[in-house]
């Protein structure tokens, strides 16, 4: 049940927590993360550091993430299992929205 109402709570995602749940796929902290966003959009997503951590701050409240180690100051953080079910939900999202819109276009 509590995946239903976390799918409810962060589902359809922003195009920034979206960037930030899928760049956790491997251990990075805060500026680890907006340099890789930065890299997988071609520069076209630039993320701010109030951004990113304000998004960290609600993914982790959800249990979307974990912090995993605090190193010089860096706080480390990696999705949980519960965050992976998310971001599969949220790709089947967009994968339909695709599908209707090359139907159209």
């Amino acid at each position: 049940m509590q995946i239903e109402n976390l799918k409810n709570k962060f589902i359809p995602m922003s195009e920034t927590m979206l960037y930030i749940l899928m760049s956790l796929t491997s251990e990075r902290h805060g500026y680890g993360i907006m340099l890789y966003v930065k890299e997988i959009t071609d520069g076209r997503l630039s993320l701010g550091a109030g951004t990113v951590y304000q998004t960290l701050g609600k993914l982790e409240k959800g249990n979307l993430i974990k912090q995993t180690s605090e190193i010089d100051r860096k706080k480390y953080y990696v999705i949980t299992d519960v965050g992976k079910q998310l971001l599969i939900e949220e790709a089947k999202r967009i994968s339909e929205i695709n599908r209707n819109l090359e139907a159209v276009l």
